[in-house]
């Protein structure tokens, strides 16, 4: 089986690349100078004359606080784009699967894990553009299987554990944000399940939306203290950077972020059968092998 995979370039593309080396089917892995996705005729002629049997779009505008000031751009990638690929899915009559987030619950009052059926409230740019995406997959009326996932993270790209290795050594105190609440997704075991997904059949007759991130609970503070305590073991008890809490009022951003964005992941492990990592032994795993 031919599998199309869209924004290959990106975090989540390369572990999908590693993750399907060595799958029996064969990934082609794109990005925008093979195929625009934001071009309705490329995508159309992209997916017609390559015979794929399925697509999976990992391509999205990321960056958060700049969709703020670019929306009509992040609209373009993460929701007329994503229409394209459904209308070609559609034509062709394959399956999408799409990666969606978290962001498109945005501000909300739960202390609870989040599950599927929950109201969708994006309180950002991003999160608009990303539930708009999710919307035109739907109305195209194609299989999908829609992933949403939190607080991404891998050896590839910008992210946060790649951004706190590099400033922990070099700086004798950090503030990090304690009122953000979420679950550390290493991408390389999303990038397994899907695979896993895909190559099993685990795909067929489960359309739906789903919802993936690593097991367990943290603030962002936690998260950088885990860093730390992984990567740069404390000597005679103490560590030279002093990672301290702080509010998100203490730096202000352009994008109103979650402040609470657990993610229930029972539907996606009771229907693949998929038993998703510790977030702890994920971040472990990829430290140790940087």
């Amino acid at each position: 089986m031919r599998i199309l995979v869209t924004g290959g370039d990106g975090q989540l593309g390369n572990c999908l690349r590693d993750a399907s080396a060595n799958s029996a089917n064969e990934y082609i892995f794109t990005d925008v100078d093979d195929i625009d996705i934001t071009d309705p005729e490329a995508v159309s002629l992209g997916v017609r004359c390559n015979d794929f049997q399925l697509i999976v779009n990992c391509a999205a505008f990321t960056d958060v606080d700049r969709a703020e000031e670019q929306e009509d751009i992040a609209e373009l990638i993460n929701a007329t784009a994503v229409g394209y690929l459904a209308k070609a899915a559609k034509e062709c009559d394959i399956p999408l699967i799409q990666i969606s987030t978290d962001y498109v619950f945005g501000g909300n009052n739960r202390n609870t894990p989040l599950t599927e059926k929950d109201t969708v409230n994006p309180t950002s740019a991003y999160g608009r553009t990303k539930l708009h995406g999710e919307e035109a997959i739907k109305e195209s009326g194609c299989r999908h299987i829609i992933i949403r996932t939190a607080w991404l993270y891998s050896e590839y790209g910008k992210n946060f554990v790649k951004t706190m290795l590099g400033l922990i050594p070099s700086r004798k105190e950090l503030k990090v944000v304690v009122d953000q609440i979420g679950s550390p997704t290493y991408a390389r075991d999303l990038a397994d399940a899907i695979v896993d997904i895909i190559d099993n059949g685990k795909y067929i007759g489960h359309e739906g939306i789903y919802h993936y991130s690593n097991e367990g609970v943290c603030s962002w503070f936690d998260f950088a203290k885990m860093i730390q305590e992984i990567a740069f073991p404390a000597v005679d008890g103490s560590y030279p950077c002093s990672i301290r809490p702080c509010h998100s009022d203490e730096f202000p951003s352009k994008a109103v972020r979650p402040t609470f964005s657990v993610l229930d992941k029972t539907k996606f492990k009771e229907t693949f059968n998929i038993e998703i990592p510790y977030w702890i032994d994920s971040l472990r795993k990829l430290i140790i092998t940087l």
